[in-house]
């Protein structure tokens, strides 16, 4: 059995918050579900406490196992649990990216039962993945990606991490063998809602997955993996910094990437074309910043080749979490705003053949 909300009791929480309540206890837990995850629950915890005057938190957000089979499953395959609670655990530390401070992380890798007790940033609004993003709010989005990207720049240290490393040989090519094998499935589901000539861009790259794969120029570097904005919380309308979360599918890869997703899946066609030159430049100033050595021309290279990074996740999550309506709504706005981003950079100018 996995954990649920309903076993979050005010002796449990007693239990891993001790070390934090001087020798307070928890009396009452109140419970709310929020978030949109699909491969994970999310509750936000309002709890009560038999004395006043400690440094406790008030509310805290925990993260759960899906209660769902088939999302359960498809953690377990891809250690989606494994990797958010070792993030927290091992990486975050030596970070300077914003995201929700961690006050428990629990995991069970035999069962995939896992607990994330997090900061609550309530007053934070989450963004939407179907709703797309103002310019502004991608602007203040982009600033965030050097904190991740810049710390582990080229550290090859990061490929002691099982769990972190797995863009290898034998990784790559599990991955291009679960795309073919999924990819039937995503067409007959979302075909007659994607335009013709992202299916024909899909069809191609499926083709050369293989290619694909085993192109992955570095330096690489600790890169999310779905840095979208229903993983981004804003504040004052995203004036401000936002906050990271969701960490299932932190890797070590190439870190344009996120940039390259991140853009062709938040932004509609019309802004990203008038903007995205200098969102890319503004990434590039703040790498620099940060001491990163890189090159417009190669930054530039790298971040049409993974145009196609949103078309990949959408065909694999699609077929692998459980399904909703807005699921499908997302993961049709996910491929036909990434395949659109990949047709107008001409992506398989830079992409290798096979």
């Amino acid at each position: 059995m996995t954990t649920t909300a309903a076993d979050l009791t005010p002796a449990r929480l007693t239990k891993v918050l001790s070390d934090r309540l001087d020798g307070a206890q928890v009396t009452d837990v109140g419970i709310e579900v929020v978030g949109t995850g699909q491969m994970a629950e999310c509750v936000r915890l309002t709890l009560d406490y038999d004395r006043h005057g400690i440094a406790a938190p008030r509310t805290l957000v925990a993260k759960l196992p899906s209660q769902d089979p088939n999302s359960q499953a498809a953690a377990a395959g891809v250690r989606a649990y494994e990797i958010e609670v070792n993030f927290y655990r091992y990486l975050l530390p030596d970070l300077t990216v914003r995201t929700p401070r961690c006050f428990h992380a629990e995991l069970d890798v035999a069962t995939t039962d896992f607990m994330l007790l997090l900061e609550d940033i309530g007053a934070a609004r989450q963004g939407d993945q179907l709703a797309g993003c103002t310019p502004d709010e991608a602007a203040t989005a982009v600033a965030e990606l050097p904190g991740l990207h810049a710390p582990r720049w080229g550290d090859e240290k990061l490929t002691r991490f099982d769990w972190l490393h797995r863009s290898r040989e034998d990784s790559a090519g599990f991955l291009g063998q679960l795309l073919r094998m999924l990819y039937p499935g995503f067409l007959e589901r979302y075909a007659d809602r994607l335009s013709p000539d992202v299916v024909q861009l899909s069809e191609r790259m499926i083709d050369n997955l293989d290619a694909i794969n085993a192109d992955r120029p570095g330096p690489w570097t600790v890169s999310h993996g779905d840095f979208r904005l229903d993983n981004l919380l804003f504040t004052d309308g995203g004036a401000e910094r936002v906050a990271v979360v969701d960490w299932q599918t932190t890797v070590y890869g190439p870190g344009v990437s996120d940039l390259a997703y991140f853009l062709g899946g938040s932004l509609l066609p019309e802004e990203r074309r008038k903007h995205e030159q200098d969102l890319v430049r503004d990434y590039l100033d703040r790498m620099l910043a940060a001491g990163v050595a890189l090159e417009w021309d190669d930054l530039w290279q790298q971040y049409r080749r993974y145009t196609i990074a949103g078309l990949i996740m959408a065909i694999a999550a699609s077929m692998m979490v459980k399904r909703t309506d807005r699921g499908d709504d997302m993961f049709v706005a996910m491929a036909e705003r990434a395949g659109r981003h990949a047709i107008d950079l001409d992506v398989f100018d830079v992409l290798p053949a096979s």
